[in-house]
């Protein structure tokens, strides 16, 4: 017997998780209005059906999935609640974006009020491919049950006893670690760069902290592309605080730094100042 899965949105995490689910059975929908040609052709080759409206995206779907950068989370829970609301039978509706537990919660709120079922969800990893198991998807709160038959359709699904916002509450604290770091390795070797000292900085950290010069080899090259997406991320992150100013601001801040490292990566003709070119000089890429 299949399932059908609802998947928002085509992008490369979005388009893995539902090609994975493709390939176990799962029937995939998708609903492609106001998205790119390039959305449109990583659906179509992900085995995802194109619907017409939410409506038709919902109905008779077991679940959906909201795979999103995480600044559209709530709007789309609004622009998909008329639909839910009107459903005799309703999918659950896995929150799988990089959202604060506050902002979790108030998504749960808005597809709750439909009388849908929500669960909160976390995704550590890349995209899905072959030869890689992953990413983990965490998932918590009251429904969070229902959805552990979606270890079966090929997700690393990871069920955790928590409530809605402990999915995302991990997400942010593992992503608060990992690109934290970068954020922090980056900057330092920015400010090194600017008095002359990168070479020296280099060769201390291969030195004294191997695994630390190691990680971010790797890891700041890979982040160029992606920094415009961890804006929001960082922001979330910097929510999920609270009232923990200093951890905020430190977020907050972490924020703006990604901001400019998209901007000058985004640049079409950087000049010999453009941060992420200092950043490949200073790790001789």
């Amino acid at each position: 017997m299949s399932i059908v899965v609802a998947v928002m949105a085509q992008g490369s995490m979005g388009a893995g998780v539902g090609k994975r689910l493709a390939e176990s059975g799962a029937e995939v929908r998708t609903l492609l209005s106001g998205r790119s040609q390039a959305s449109a052709e990583r659906a179509r080759a992900a085995g995802m059906k194109p619907m017409a409206d939410e409506r038709q995206l919902l109905d008779g779907a077991d679940f959906f999935l909201s795979i999103l950068p995480p600044g559209e989370a709530e709007n789309l829970a609004r622009r998909l609640a008329p639909a839910l609301a009107a459903l005799a039978k309703k999918p659950v509706y896995v929150d799988c974006n990089a959202i604060s537990p506050q902002t979790a919660i108030r998504v749960a709120a808005l597809v709750e009020a439909t009388g849908a079922s929500f669960v909160d969800g976390g995704i550590i990893g890349g995209p899905p491919r072959p030869g890689y198991d992953g990413p983990g998807i965490y998932a918590s709160g009251p429904a969070v049950g229902a959805t552990k038959v979606l270890r079966d359709w090929g997700l690393d699904w990871r069920a955790i006893d928590g409530p809605i916002g402990a999915a995302s509450g991990l997400k942010m604290s593992y992503a608060g670690i990992t690109k934290g770091i970068t954020a922090l390795g980056s900057a330092m070797m920015l400010g090194a760069a600017r008095f002359g000292c990168a070479e020296a900085l280099i060769a201390e950290l291969s030195s004294s902290q191997p695994q630390i010069v190691k990680y971010l080899s790797a890891s700041i090259p890979r982040m160029y592309d992606k920094a415009y997406r961890w804006v929001a991320e960082m922001e979330e992150i910097s929510d999920f605080h609270g009232t923990n100013k200093p951890a905020a601001d430190i977020y907050a801040a972490i924020a703006r730094h990604y901001a400019a490292l998209a901007a000058a990566e985004a640049e079409t003709a950087p000049g010999p100042d453009n941060p992420v070119k200092t950043l490949d000089r200073v790790l001789a890429r």
